[in-house]
């Protein structure tokens, strides 16, 4: 006869410090479980104030109103027989720890505090909590007064325990630990814990929900048992979305999986396993046994209780779930048929943003969104997530989900009102404008409204041609001067400054209308307005300080170029868009400088020198692979890594990476006011805390360009070095061909038999079997001091940052004319009140026509459309040099 154990993991959407709130939520959760006659509630990591509560955890209030509320809940009827674990911030012998909190009908059983803290990407434990560093070790935990007088219990064992019930035992470990190379879960199976859980705060990143369901499906393969997985869900007050995906796995298979995205604050995963399916398999795997028979013993708090039912929960048994990933575009915008789905990348970004969007509006008290829509990919991405917010919150009515229900009407003023459809709650909840000028086309004009049309928001279409000119009426008043575009014979300053203010008007007219448009309709409240600025575009910084790309929230903010246009490639079928296809295919631009002819006279790739792709690639190196500018070149430009599309030469990459690096150094101070964004990509430049950078860097980085420059000429000097071995007729040996790498393999193997029979010959068999043929050395490279061009896109430094637009946006800096060779290097900030530059005022006047930059040097002939609202460039020529005091 079996013995069949049933389990609850929780999935719940907390809140940081809404105590009340996050009580009510794990008593639903437990309220599920005992409907489910299970006998066993896990929930998330931190559930009890919410994992983002940051510097709050400093506070005693929130140690001691944690203890508050899991009094209510010890005394809840709801709470009885069923064995609860929770997890919540305890403070012992003044030390802060990230616990599980363990009781069962009104008394502590046991307080697991976190074992490994994590400190990568959005995580930073190690500031608010210390790692228990005694490995199987308990003591007594002495129970604040209140609470020891409420349970009439004085002390309860804290530390690395597990709990022994009277047919089971049950071992801890928390988020990190399970991805860590030395997980505990493995030294508590092998002292004999046949069921292993987990409370987790995981984040979603784009292609991450795979990784984290392979972690916990080899968490039980390798020494069998159940490992139950409980992770927080949607919002909880920073940029981050939890992940959801809360599962159960059994001897290296997933028995019962949670939903990565809904809309609902609550989730139960149950699962049915049979206790001795565990003894059976562990006693199978012989390795597995031989190690547990040397494991130390563990410490046990024994529990006497049985967790194992009735005898027919043996014909519910969970049944292990397929789980084969989804090709591209094959799964519905709504949420899967099974819980066991597993999405696409572009299915994550229709789902992820839009859930962490509806969690942000509903608890912020606003009633809707405002969004500057500009008809690129950038601007109709985040219309289009809004758009599909809409139909999950539809879809989750029409199953039932009072919460969202009563979220709706709340937030639209109008209690009891239910969507009849995506595009009617859409019309009310989204508000979008163009705001063009004399320098937009009428094309884009027309792609913003027609996707206006078929997502059905509010839209409007104005000018803003009186607002510029007012504001540069006003500055004429003042200094009775007037700028002139390039185009019209300005400089390069006059031109930057005419496309930031059109770009920071929108901003200011963007906020007015999300204050006053709900009052204009008839309606309380305001409208949270959205930016659309993507990750790329933040690495590099291309885009204007307090333009559209500042607002109150980005969704897209942590997403790549290119999975974005994958995702309105999904959106377009999906969806039923058709617009879509025409966004997709313009080129981007931001629309700042005057057209030519009614044509663009700028592209968001030329104005950048780097396109999409190579931002992401090189984003990616940056970040991931942690490669500064050296590593990068030699990453590029050896055979480990593909270089950019079009980029082969180490020359050109060489470029393209100083370039990069430059653009990066210059407009990083951008980063420091960065609208709150939706994480998403794994290189994201955030510094709020992702990407921890300083924002006041030396931007010619001369010392790591002075190494790529040498390691450039070392490639140079080996591609020009000849083959100096003769043939025997005296004959020099032509350079050799590049061969297959059959050939490669075939002709090292005769190499290396040649070596091997060497080695049983005397000096005269081996110059025999040699033949005649002679190796001259390679000579060494003539040592010569490094002479160089460099070109930059100097950004704008300080509060006037470089010129964009509404959508896809640029940096801006000045032309500066070639200095001589051995003159100081010089670099200027352009718009900034801190002019770095040489002491050669000479040296630093503008010009007036644009130069392209690629590959390091500087032609008229590369130059496009009058320049490109942020492509202005700063020349340096001469030796690497830095002179004291001389910031360059």
């Amino acid at each position: 006869m079996g013995q069949h154990v049933r389990v609850v993991v929780s999935t719940l959407n907390q809140w940081a410090m809404d105590f009340q709130g996050n009580r009510d939520r794990i008593l639903l959760s437990i309220g599920l479980t005992r409907i489910h006659q299970a006998r066993y509630r896990t929930g998330p990591e931190l559930e009890v104030c919410g994992y983002s509560c940051e510097d709050h955890f400093h506070e005693p209030d929130t140690f001691r109103h944690c203890w508050e509320v899991v009094l209510e809940i010890m005394r809840a009827p709801v709470a009885r027989d069923i064995l609860i674990d929770v997890g919540m911030p305890v403070q012992h012998r003044n030390v802060a720890y990230n616990c599980r909190v363990a009781f069962y009908n009104g008394r502590l059983v046991l307080i697991r505090p976190k074992m490994i803290l994590c400190d990568d990407g959005n995580y930073r434990e190690s500031r608010w909590f210390s790692a228990w560093t005694r490995d199987r070790q308990t003591e007594e935990y002495q129970l604040p007064r209140e609470v020891a007088i409420a349970l009439g219990q004085e002390t309860v064992p804290i530390g690395d325990a597990m709990l022994a019930t009277l047919d089971t035992c049950l071992g801890y470990e928390i988020c990190e630990e399970l991805w860590t190379p030395r997980s505990k879960h493995i030294d508590m199976s092998l002292a004999g814990a046949e069921i292993l859980v987990n409370g987790s705060g995981s984040y979603m990143q784009l292609r991450k929900a795979n990784i984290t369901g392979e972690l916990i499906r080899h968490a039980s393969y390798k020494a069998g048992g159940a490992y139950l997985f409980s992770n927080l869900r949607g919002c909880d007050g920073q940029r981050v979305y939890f992940n959801g995906c809360s599962a159960v796995a059994l001897n290296g298979q997933i028995i019962a999986r949670g939903r990565q995205f809904a809309l609902e604050d609550v989730e139960v995963t149950v699962a049915t396993f049979d206790l001795q399916d565990i003894r059976a398999y562990r006693g199978a795997l012989r390795a597995r046994s031989t190690l547990a028979a040397a494991t130390p013993a563990y410490p046990r708090i024994q529990l006497p209780i049985e967790l194992a039912g009735s005898d027919r929960w043996a014909t519910e048994a969970s049944e292990p779930i397929d789980e084969v990933p989804p090709s591209p575009l094959s799964l519905s915008a709504s949420l899967p048929s099974s819980p066991s789905s597993l999405f696409t990348p572009e299915e994550e970004i229709a789902m992820g943003p839009a859930c962490w969007l509806w969690d942000y509006l509903r608890r912020s008290g606003q009633g809707g969104f405002f969004l500057p829509l500009s008809g690129g990919v950038d601007s109709s991405s985040t219309a289009i997530i809004v758009y599909s917010m809409c139909r999950l919150v539809v879809r989750a009515i029409e199953e039932g989900q009072q919460q969202v229900r009563e979220d709706c009407g709340k937030i639209l003023a109008e209690p009891g009102y239910v969507p009849p459809s995506a595009a009617d709650l859409c019309r009310r909840l989204l508000f979008t404008c163009y705001m063009g000028t004399e320098n937009s086309s009428r094309e884009t004009r027309q792609r913003a409204a027609l996707l206006a049309t078929q997502i059905n928001c509010h839209h409007m279409d104005l000018n803003i041609d009186g607002a510029v000119s007012a504001l540069l009426g006003i500055f004429q008043l003042a200094t009775g001067m007037r700028p002139r575009f390039r185009a019209a014979g300005g400089c390069a300053r006059q031109n930057l400054a005419l496309q930031n203010i059109q770009a920071r008007t929108r901003m200011v007219l963007a906020y007015l209308f999300a204050q006053l448009m709900l009052w204009v309709n008839g309606r309380p409240g305001g409208l949270l307005v959205l930016g659309s600025a993507n990750v790329d575009e933040a690495l590099r910084g291309y885009m204007t300080k307090y333009d559209c790309s500042s607002a109150d929230v980005n969704p897209i903010g942590g997403i790549s170029k290119q999975d974005l246009r994958q995702f309105l490639a999904y959106a377009q079928r999906e969806f039923a868009l058709p617009i879509v296809a025409e966004i997709v295919a313009a080129p981007p631009t931001a629309e700042l400088e005057p057209l030519v002819d009614g044509a663009l006279a700028q592209t968001d790739e030329q104005d950048m020198g780097l396109t999409y792709a190579e931002l992401s690639q090189f984003g990616r190196l940056r970040k991931q692979e942690l490669c500064g500018p050296f590593s990068m070149f030699r990453k590029l430009a050896g055979a480990a890594s593909k270089p950019p599309a079009g980029t082969r030469d180490p020359k050109e990459i060489a470029d393209k990476v100083k370039h990069f690096f430059r653009c990066y150094a210059i407009n990083r101070h951008k980063m420091t006011v960065l609208t709150p964004s939706y994480h998403a990509e794994s290189y994201s430049p955030d510094d709020n805390r992702f990407d921890h950078r300083p924002f006041l860097y030396r931007v010619n980085w001369a010392w790591q360009f002075a190494a790529i420059d040498a390691e450039l000429q070392q490639l140079a000097a080996s591609a020009a070095q000849p083959d100096d071995r003769q043939t025997a007729d005296g004959e020099q040996q032509q350079p050799r061909r590049p061969q297959s790498e059959a050939a490669t393999r075939a002709h090292l193997f005769g190499i290396a038999t040649a070596m091997l029979q060497e080695g049983g010959m005397d000096a005269a068999q081996q110059q025999q079997h040699r033949g005649s043929k002679a190796t001259t050395p390679c000579k060494p490279a003539t040592d010569q001091s490094l002479e160089r061009t460099n070109a930059c896109n100097c950004g704008a430094g300080g509060a006037a940052a470089a010129g964009g637009g509404d959508d896809d946006e640029s940096d801006g800096g000045c032309q500066l004319p070639p200095a001589s060779p051995t003159a100081p290097q010089a670099h200027l900030h352009r718009g900034s009140s801190q002019h770095f530059r040489s002491e050669r005022d000479d040296a630093a006047s503008i010009h007036g026509p644009a130069f392209g930059t690629i590959g390091g040097s500087l032609t008229k002939s590369q130059s496009t459309g009058g320049g490109g609202y942020g492509r202005v460039h700063c020349s340096v020529m001469g030796k690497i040099k830095d002179r004291p005091g001389v910031p360059v």
